[in-house]
């Protein structure tokens, strides 16, 4: 039976850290950093029974950080270009080496790296990782390229703002200009001539709201004129695909491509194809934005997944927040529903709010009918941001992330939900609250289901809000109703967005029947609502309502044998 995917999304950083006397923008000598080797066979083994196929380790490639380790033969990098204390996962500084605050022994990081990847593979579970295309740190130094290949604007010709063959874009004498306040800048004012230009593509002096402590690489645009040279091919495309190629023989099972959009899709035309034929199995995910190019970065990109934020996500967070109807979910839906299958669904991950937060819902279960239709509605893969199934609340002011509603990607910082999952290290949770305990069995089961179900696997889907917006039994503004089936069964899927519990009649029109190609009857059958377990006496006909209470915030699946 083929794998629904089921992404577990974590930072090595926070997921291992088990200091619970952190303070706000403290060093990694005041609040400790987690390491590789604190993600041991019994944490892995704690992810799986979550119902996780795959770790998304984020933040494992070396960057920029304000922790000095010139002694261990790293340059240390200016304060006025480093975000945070320990700095963004997303200034890259050397792709072909491992971040050495992620390691016990700073010496011997790649290896503890892979050693990680082995206890992930021994789990049961696969690799993915960050591949960060459009831009690096502004201090870019490898000390660990291979033999023969050159690192980035070596070779440029610094006088000129483009060359096809250069890597970055040069401004001439513009000043850095960074507003960045001053503690942000230390004593030591930054300068850098020629300027580059940024990976928000700020042609100009950044300010402290761009990205500027990146340097945005040059895939053969010229950004002036709006030319594309691609031919010869350009030199910056050979150096990544080197990078794809080095970590995929690592035994890396996927990537995901950072901001996707922001380099040309005949980059991935023509990297993709190179590194399926050499590593088959291995997947590309992009975080993209652009609903209009979607279908031009999976069929001429040949990316596997893409980020369903603006569409699937934004809806069922206003729908969450009372700002939409549940009507609008099969709207965002129909958007996409030629490309459905390669759709990446999530609620929470390091760029979006926590759910729990004062910022979003404030609760974690106003989320779980929300978390039923990420994870059930189609066969696309799902997403969960570590913490999320403890109802992390991200409001800690942890330093340059302030209080935001998200977990800090920039400070040595450690997550009380995980600390308190972890316990001495055996994971079994014994500190979390009730309401805690109850919601990681709430996700525990759920995503369980999506490989234990046929249905649900590689099941058809049919909506139901049309033919049930008729019904006095149905609130189709906070009810969302759907079938997942093969021809041996179907999951019968309700949900409800309301802060109340429902009584909702559901009927099931005989077009569903037929699409499905199955047979059905006037009697009642017994059936199990899979989440809680509970036996019912239901109907599976077109005349006959199907009447069941749905919790509320929640929902119910239920499943009928054909």
């Amino acid at each position: 039976m083929a794998e629904k995917i089921i992404i577990y999304q974590m930072l090595p950083r926070l997921f291992g850290n088990s200091n619970a006397n952190c303070v706000t923008g403290g060093t990694i000598e005041q609040n400790g950093c987690g390491k590789f080797n604190d993600i041991t066979p019994n944490a892995l083994r704690a992810i799986r029974n979550l119902g996780a196929t795959h770790i998304w380790y984020t933040g494992v490639i070396e960057h920029t950080t304000r922790t000095n380790y010139s002694a261990n033969g790293i340059p240390a990098d200016h304060p006025a270009i480093v975000k945070g204390e320990a700095g963004s996962p997303y200034a890259i500084k050397d792709y072909y080496d491992n971040d050495p605050d992620l390691a016990v022994n700073v010496e011997k990081r790649r290896e503890e790296f892979k050693e990680l990847v082995e206890r992930t593979h021994k789990a049961g579970m696969k690799v993915i990782m960050d591949f960060i295309p459009n831009h690096v740190a502004r201090h870019y130094h490898s000390d660990n390229t291979p033999k023969g290949t050159y690192s980035f604007g070596e070779h440029d010709d610094k006088n000129a703002f483009f060359v096809g063959h250069n890597n970055f874009y040069y401004l001439g004498n513009h000043p850095f200009g960074c507003n960045i306040d001053a503690k942000d800048c230390a004593d030591e004012e930054y300068s850098e001539t020629p300027l580059r230009a940024t990976g928000n593509d700020c042609f100009g002096s950044p300010g402290r709201n761009d990205w500027y402590d990146t340097v945005k690489l040059n895939y053969g645009i010229d950004y002036r004129t709006g030319n594309r040279q691609f031919s010869p091919v350009p030199n910056t495309w050979v150096k990544m695909l080197k990078i794809l190629q080095y970590w995929a023989a690592q035994g890396i099972d996927g990537f995901r491509c950072d901001m996707v959009e922001m380099t040309p899709v005949e980059f991935w035309n023509w990297a993709v194809p190179k590194i399926k034929e050499q590593f088959p199995g291995i997947i590309f995910i992009g975080e993209i934005y652009q609903p209009h190019i979607y279908r031009s970065f999976i069929k001429e990109g040949h990316f596997d997944y893409l980020y369903d934020k603006v569409g699937l996500y934004d809806t069922l967070r206003a729908v969450m927040n009372g700002q939409a109807s549940a009507n609008d979910i099969s709207y965002a839906l129909q958007s996409t529903a030629d490309i459905r299958q390669h759709m990446l669904t999530f609620l929470e991950n390091h760029d979006e709010q926590r759910i729990a937060s004062d910022f979003f819902a404030a609760k974690a279960t106003r989320a779980l009918a929300a978390a039923i239709v990420s994870a059930t509605v189609g066969t696309e893969p799902f997403m969960l941001y570590s913490g999320q199934e403890l109802g992390e609340k991200g409001m800690d002011k942890e330093g340059y992330s302030g209080v935001d509603g998200r977990t800090t990607i920039f400070d040595y910082w450690s997550v009380d939900t995980l600390r308190r999952w972890k316990g001495n290290g055996d994971y079994t949770g014994e500190l979390l609250t009730d309401d805690e305990k109850e919601l990681q069995s709430f996700y525990s089961r759920l995503l369980t289901l999506c490989n234990q179900e046929e249905a649900l696997i590689c099941g058809l889907f049919y909506g139901l809000q049309y033919a049930n917006k008729h019904s006095d039994m149905y609130d189709c503004n906070h009810t969302f109703s759907y079938l997942r089936g093969t021809k041996d069964e179907l999951l019968l899927i309700v949900t409800n967005f309301s802060d109340t519990e429902k009584l909702c009649g559901v009927t099931i029109p005989e077009e569903a029947f037929a699409y499905f190609g199955a047979s059905y009857d006037n009697y009642q059958q017994k059936v199990v609502e899979l989440l809680s377990g509970e036996v019912l006496e239901l109907p599976l006909n077109p005349h006959d309502k199907i009447e069941i209470k749905i919790p509320a915030n929640s929902g119910a699946i239920i499943k009928f044998k054909l």
